[in-house]
């Protein structure tokens, strides 16, 4: 979900070649949410193995990465921990979401309307243990490092740029700024032409770049008032306060007001609560012991993984393949290079 500050942003289009040599902390769930929705049959159904266990993450995960790699971009996946407590609430409401559309899928498919089915089973999709350990072992197997967080990814993600152990943040939730990422590149798994849902209309999806610093400055506020204004939005630890959007939380923070102010003005939450959750995104949960090594891809794991256990087309997985270790090593030494000018 994500909080929707889209409208106080400052975002630029830019090509995949604009992050040659360039090391990426991936929001994995995020990602895995975006292959899991995006790579189905034309009636929703996601691609499956003959043993009915679902692909499409494995699918999303290999083929986008050995684009990234190709591109000169070096990719570190990083996985949610446990939830924090105040998140609970929302877990449960998009719980109750999958499971409403997974139903309005079934009509659909009962009623022969593969659009509308298509739309509705997007919405139905769920990681699953299954999902998470086959996505680890398949990005192990290609080289990439595995970052596992003791609470939210992204948090994590945005801590690691913040340190510069990577340059920026890949996600599509705006919530990493809030967590202090200097910068997020949101459509980095999404990039090519895309059909817009209910609509006979393709559109080209292009990365977006956001810097924190410019998005603080266009405002003139702190990183502190943009939590704020998040809050007073709606966050995955807030509800936000009906009638408040991005521009009217803008002009509350700059007369002065906190977000657990005017949730307590408006009896919907006391201050302190707020000024609690405020400080998950200040002050997260993150983890100093990571690793960050790309290594040679191990070819015969991939095709043991993709190929043997999971029905993938050989000739395909081959192809893909051909020439991965050397692109794995443009891209490092791509990296070793633009870390140093």
């Amino acid at each position: 979900m994500g909080v929707h500050i889209e409208d106080i942003l400052v975002k630029k289009e830019i090509d995949l070649s604009a992050l040659r040599g360039k090391r990426i902390a991936v929001d994995a769930y995020n990602a895995i949410y975006q292959f899991l929705s995006i790579i189905r049959q034309p009636d929703g159904t996601p691609l499956m193995d003959s043993r009915g266990r679902i692909t499409s993450h494995l699918s999303g995960l290999f083929y986008r990465n050995v684009k990234l790699l190709e591109a000169g971009i070096l990719p570190a996946y990083v996985f949610d921990g446990r939830p924090p407590e105040v998140k609970s609430k929302t877990l449960e409401e998009r719980e109750k979401t999958r499971e409403a559309a997974r139903e309005k899928w079934e009509e659909a498919v009962k009623a022969g309307d593969l659009e509308e089915a298509r739309v509705h089973a997007q919405a139905a999709a769920r990681i699953t243990d299954e999902v998470l350990d086959s996505s680890k072992r398949l990005l192990k197997a290609m080289g990439i490092p595995v970052v596992q967080a003791p609470e939210e990814g992204e948090a994590q993600a945005s801590f690691m740029a913040s340190k510069g152990d990577v340059y920026a943040v890949g996600s599509q939730d705006y919530d990493c700024l809030l967590f202090g990422a200097p910068v997020l590149v949101r459509n980095l798994n999404l990039t090519g032409k895309r059909k817009l849902p209910r609509k006979n209309v393709y559109i080209t999806v292009r990365p977006e770049l956001i810097t924190l610093k410019e998005v603080l400055e266009k405002n003139g506020i702190s990183r502190e008032q943009l939590v704020d204004i998040g809050l007073l939005i709606g966050t995955d630890y807030t509800p936000g306060i009906k009638g408040i959007g991005p521009k009217k939380a803008l002009a509350l923070v700059k007369e002065g007001k906190t977000a657990g102010e005017v949730y307590e003005e408006k009896g919907i939450l006391p201050k302190k609560e707020v000024e609690k959750i405020k400080g998950i995104f200040l002050n997260p949960n993150v983890t100093e012991e990571y690793h960050l090594e790309w290594k040679d891809p191990d070819e015969e794991e991939i095709l043991e993984i993709l190929v043997k256990e999971h029905d993938f087309s050989e000739d395909r997985v081959t192809k893909a393949l051909k020439d991965l270790g050397e692109k794995v090593d443009t891209a490092r030494e791509q990296s070793s290079l633009s870390r140093w000018f």
